[in-house]
């Protein structure tokens, strides 16, 4: 499919009818949720920032750190690395009604779609933990795709850096070993193959972090060299996202996309692992399920060519969040569950 005029590809996403949906929708339930407080007495905290989760703490390219993995404008944003340590960053002065519990007011409206929890009864603050299940690394927030569902333009605009350097980055891998990470997700709002240094930046994590789980979600198509190829034998998981069966399909949501180069990509993938006798990284095929794309029968061809490429995972969700108008009503409906097993990732 050829590639969209460049008046489609590259706008404004707060210009998107599902991103003023999303906004309308947050600010209803930041209404709803300190009305509740209200009434109740009964606080809520932010899971992630008690150190319960293992996911959302992001170290963004330029060394600011966010609460959470859809800090598209900075709200999230907690402290910066170039001028605080970690420590000093997570047990700054604004946790005491951020993490450990409020009554009135929710800090920003992203935490109504996100981690927070409501406070046991009698309880008046959250236990807090340093984080060590987890936590988002972003070497580059530069994408070469455009997303319906990403707001990641707006998140560009206010980054000092783009890209994260070499030196930076062997901090950031320190920084993880220190806190005893067991997962390392290497992804947020760019593309991480699109980095000049990812041949580099891999290995470099992998020596730093032994035993650590590193997580990389791809659209797949720069994954296409042989020396790209050869770095990602440092990771645990290489979760592609491809959702569809054809350019036209995939090109719907993602903006210019293509499903030939990123299936040829995640084979070829393959390939060269088995090759080598490696059983890692675990290659995964991330679906997301819309309306354009999820008839019986082409879930049952995307089985297929999964099984032809040798992928480890294929697994099929629903992303309604991203746009409303290509909600997956087969999904929601159950009209699926006879496919595959259920799990935590959706359908597999």
């Amino acid at each position: 499919m050829a590639n969209p005029p460049a008046s489609r590809a590259i706008r404004n996403p707060k210009t998107r009818f599902n991103w003023r949906v999303s906004d309308f929708i947050r600010r209803m339930m930041v209404w709803w949720f300190e009305l509740r407080a209200r009434i109740t007495g009964r606080g809520y905290y932010c899971s992630t920032l008690a150190g319960q989760e293992d996911y959302n703490i992001t170290v963004n390219s330029d060394l600011t750190v966010s609460c959470c993995c859809q800090d598209y404008d900075g709200s999230g944003h907690i402290g910066d690395l170039r001028k605080n340590t970690f420590e000093e960053i997570y047990f700054g002065p604004w946790r005491s009604g951020f993490a450990t519990g409020w009554r009135r007011e929710i800090p920003i409206p992203t935490c109504v779609r996100c981690t927070i929890k409501r406070l046991p009864k009698k309880h008046r603050a959250a236990q807090t933990a340093m984080p060590y299940r987890g936590m988002l690394l972003e070497n580059t927030v530069s994408c070469n795709v455009d997303c319906v569902g990403c707001a990641r333009e707006g998140a560009a605009a206010i980054r000092t850096s783009k890209q994260m350097s070499l030196e930076d980055l062997g901090r950031m891998g320190d920084l993880a070993a220190r806190l005893k990470m067991e997962q390392l997700f290497y992804l947020n709002l760019g593309e991480p193959f699109l980095s000049p240094t990812i041949a580099q930046e891999l290995p470099l994590l992998r020596a730093k972090l032994p035993d650590c789980s590193i997580v990389v979600s791809t659209n797949g198509m720069l994954l296409n060299t042989d020396a790209k190829r050869e770095a990602a034998l440092s990771l645990s998981i290489i979760r592609l996202s491809l959702h569809g069966i054809s350019d036209e399909m995939v090109g719907k949501y993602m903006l210019r996309g293509s499903f030939e180069k990123a299936y040829a990509a995640m084979k070829a993938m393959v390939d060269y692992r088995d090759a080598r006798g490696r059983r890692q990284p675990v290659m995964e095929w991330k679906y997301l399920l819309f309306n354009w794309n999820d008839h019986p029968k082409t879930i049952r061809r995307a089985i297929e060519l999964a099984k032809a490429a040798n992928v480890d995972i294929i697994y099929v969700l629903s992303d309604a969040q991203s746009i409303f108008t290509g909600m997956s009503w087969r999904y929601h409906l159950g009209l699926m569950n006879h496919i595959g097993r259920t799990s935590w990732k959706g359908a597999k």
